[in-house]
């Protein structure tokens, strides 16, 4: 197979990871619930910053000695979309490299992306105490109002320009990502701000049908699989 492109760009939550997202599962799994944070980051209330440090909270509240530790082990039975190894596989043996850009949280990324072999991966962290507990702060290191910044860093990094890259996303946050890229994929799109910004829209329970565009010769509008 041949392909134009030399880097695919892969958000995480709702794309890799089959659930809404990383933070998510954790309020999830610690039974708490972070929509009125959500509401006032999206309203532009609040920042990225502030925003994690609220989620964090939440968790601390709950269960004031928590540990990293102990969110990373709640990443255990995290549902991963399929097709996963399949995908960053074929994309490896073309010459293609795979990374995640995302603003969950970087430990799942980490571990999706040691899993599956990714070429390189960036999410936001947690910060921690040195005996692990959370300290009750977070870094910010994709900005959710412009994930195009960490994305042009990995073109640098693996010398793609804009034509040669492709971005997979799924929500109103990926719009900068799927800009910054020469062709846009909606993946299980959650919003129409998302389906606006690609050029094909794909719906399905296998990441793997990304690959028929890909290596597709038929350049088309839009395609739901």
């Amino acid at each position: 197979m041949k392909s134009r492109y030399k880097l695919v760009v892969f958000d995480m939550d709702g794309v890799l990871i089959d659930h809404i997202s990383s933070w998510t599962w954790i309020h999830d799994k610690m039974g708490v619930d972070n929509e009125e944070a959500f509401q006032l980051f999206r309203n532009g209330k609040i920042d990225e910053t502030e925003f994690i440090r609220r989620d964090i909270k939440l968790w601390t509240d709950k269960q004031p000695d928590i540990t990293l530790n102990d969110i990373v082990n709640m990443f255990h039975d995290l549902p991963l979309i399929g097709g996963i190894q399949e995908t960053v596989a074929t994309l490896s043996h073309n010459g293609i490299k795979s990374v995640i850009v995302s603003g969950g949280i970087d430990k799942a990324a980490e571990m999706i992306s040691n899993e599956f072999l990714f070429d390189g991966h960036s999410g936001n962290s947690i910060l921690t105490h040195p005996d692990g507990r959370l300290t009750g702060e977070g870094k910010v290191n994709v900005d959710l109002r412009d994930k195009g910044i960490v994305t042009k860093e990995f073109m640098k990094m693996f010398g793609a320009g804009k034509e040669e890259t492709v971005a997979v996303g799924n929500s109103y946050t990926d719009v900068k990502m799927l800009e910054a890229c020469g062709y846009g994929i909606a993946f299980n799109p959650i919003d129409k701000n998302v389906i606006d910004a690609a050029d094909v829209v794909i719906r399905s329970r296998n990441i793997a049908d990304i690959l028929e565009i890909i290596f597709g010769d038929v350049v088309v509008d839009d395609v739901v699989l």
